[in-house]
């Protein structure tokens, strides 16, 4: 009885500091995964804001404000065809699909939960998609009309 409480013992502290460097390891993956989200965020910053500032420039005449300040942003870009283009609007969000595909291969790959959430979600999709192509249609008519509404209103 002795020995099979000395083992019984022996097991729990094993499972303890299994389960114990079990969530350190977590903790870890978080950390690298927020990183690399972190990451992958300045990454695509500057062709983010080129491409707002391209559609604030056309929101009204160029006298105005905001729409001066993203000319001059556009500007600031096209004078700089190496930096501005190449490798703000080129290079650093080709090196964020990259980054972001080998990690969603990655965590494809090595998690099961992530998997199973992954076709429970499609499974949904798949019962519900008459509901989804109704407000896909509606969201687009919304941003339809509030394109002619800008239009209408700037001319």
């Amino acid at each position: 009885m002795v020995f099979a409480a000395g083992l019984c013992r022996e097991r729990i502290v094993a499972i303890l500091l299994d389960l114990t460097s079990t969530l350190q390891y977590k903790v870890f993956m978080n950390t690298i995964r927020r990183s690399i989200a972190a990451t992958e965020l300045v990454l695509v910053l500057p062709a983010t804001l080129f491409m707002t500032a391209l559609f604030v420039r056309n929101l009204q005449p160029a006298q105005y404000e905001p729409a001066h300040t993203a000319g001059r942003l556009v500007e600031w870009f096209s004078a700089r065809p190496l930096l501005g283009l190449d490798v703000l609007l080129i290079a650093l969000p080709f090196a964020a699909l990259v980054i972001g595909c080998a990690t969603v291969l990655r965590s494809w790959r090595s998690d099961a939960e992530l998997r199973q959430a992954a076709l429970k979600t499609l499974a949904d999709v798949r019962a519900h998609s008459a509901t989804l192509f109704i407000a896909v249609a509606t969201l687009m008519a919304g941003g339809i009309l509030a394109i002619v509404a800008l239009h209408a209103i700037t001319d």
